[in-house]
């Protein structure tokens, strides 16, 4: 087993009503952290991106840089406190990235060199990496087993709350003052927001406060720990092992495919529809869509998750993605644009949950951050390298047709990688 974490009662839990399991406050504070994390440094991207090109003279390539180093560093940081995080708990880690992450936002909107904007978002992708998603689901992996997906889907609606509410308010920002005002406006609100959750309401696991995993009695969770699902639960993984397994490999294969697709899409997002849509505010609404549709869907999708094969649903989730894209950019009338911008943000919030149900499931609670850890840096990498290749393929081309064709045949790759994911057990590892 880990070591323990220090013991600590949040200062929230004086005051919380305590007739609900706490691991409910955990999830909503989860969200309230994702909100901001995620909100600025995965959907704030989009909306910086054309302004960057616009305000320095650079092209899509080199402005795409940026977004690649961001998810690339943010990805290697992820695995390399993963273990850690496993050890020591993410607290020190979430404090410490919220403030470097506030101060690095802020920064973007201040560099006027190339280097300078790739340094600044290698410090942001850094902070990022350390406090926002590892730390989270594996806070979220420890206070719940058998209701991990609906708790999951409540945690991870933050990420796209910060699409709907946070896209549109950076984009307002820019066009009235640039990014020289949206910046810095945004990062202060990561620091107002995440450290007070942090500090007041944030447990690591439920063993600080004297409860158990979905708010089980003692006895109810020895019961349920001769049964197979529980135990792998506890069991300890090293990476070594982790990676002889073939659900390891298909896990990571799939997400890497679907995230360098999924991302070199959403980054180039608002750039492709700008003209279809006929300004630039109504493209970056679409960015709200697809967020709306991902709250909507994750809700959805964790009400009945933790009962059905997740393999599955992941094809399911994959495929219907693949396909919406591909009508999107084959099918140029303004009101399906509108309703397949919906369908694809049905999936994307999804597939982030799935990756982190189908670790959880596999590779259990104890030794989730280090193994997390190495498939986030495989998602990550592909997240980089999804908004360089369709950027590349942009200024080659002229246009975003055959990059977002090229997204979408990658997608149906993934599907049929991710039915490999089972536990070691059934695919004789």
């Amino acid at each position: 087993m880990t070591s323990a974490p220090v013991i600590r009662e949040p200062l929230a839990a004086r005051f919380l009503p305590r007739k609900w399991f706490y691991g409910w406050y955990i999830a909503i504070a989860c969200a309230c952290l994702m909100f901001v994390g995620v909100g600025v440094g995965y959907y704030g991207l989009p909306i910086f991106l054309k302004p960057l090109k616009e305000e320095h003279g650079w092209s899509t390539t080199q402005v795409s840089w940026a977004p690649a180093i961001y998810f690339f560093v943010s990805g290697l940081a992820s695995a390399v406190v993963g273990p850690y995080i496993d050890r020591y708990g993410p607290t020190r880690f979430m404090l410490i990235g919220t403030v470097v992450n506030g101060i690095s936002a802020a920064f973007i909107g201040l560099v006027d060199q190339l280097w300078q904007l790739y340094f600044v978002y290698f410090v942001f992708a850094l902070a990022f990496g350390t406090s926002s998603s590892i730390a989270v689901n594996a806070i979220m992996t420890r206070w719940f087993v058998r209701k991990r997906a609906l708790a999951m889907s409540i945690s991870s609606t933050g990420v796209s709350l910060g699409g709907v509410i946070l896209a549109p308010v950076a984009s307002a920002l820019v066009e009235s003052g640039g990014l020289a005002l949206a910046t810095p406006i945004l990062g202060a609100l990561v620091l107002i927001v995440a450290l007070p959750v942090i500090l007041a309401l944030v447990a690591w696991e439920p063993a600080q406060m004297g409860l158990h995993p979905d708010g089980d009695s003692a006895d109810a969770i020895q019961t349920a720990a001769a049964t197979p699902a529980m135990a792998a639960q506890y069991r300890l993984w090293t990476r070594p092992e982790a990676m002889k397994t073939v659900g390891f490999w298909a896990i990571l294969i799939a997400f890497l495919l679907v995230l360098v697709a999924q991302t070199g899409y959403i980054i180039h997002q608002v750039n492709f529809l700008e003209e279809r849509l006929g300004s630039r505010s109504e493209a970056a609404f679409t960015i709200s869509v697809t967020a709306f549709g991902s709250i909507i869907a994750r809700l959805v999708v964790g009400i009945f998750a933790d009962g059905v094969d997740r393999r599955m649903l992941t094809v399911v989730l994959f495929v219907v993605q693949a396909t919406a894209v591909l009508l999107i950019v084959h099918i140029e009338n303004v009101a399906a644009t509108w309703a397949l911008t919906l369908v694809f943000g049905l999936t994307i919030g999804n597939i982030y949950m799935m990756q982190s149900l189908l670790v959880g499931e596999l590779f259990g609670m104890v030794s989730f951050g280090a193994v997390f850890g190495l498939i986030s840096f495989a998602g990550q990498a592909g997240s980089g390298i999804g908004p360089i290749g369709v950027g590349f393929l942009e200024d080659q081309t002229g246009g975003y047709t055959i990059p977002f064709t090229v997204t979408a045949v990658v997608t149906y790759l993934a599907a049929v990688a991710v039915l490999f994911a089972r536990p070691a057990r059934e695919a004789g590892a």
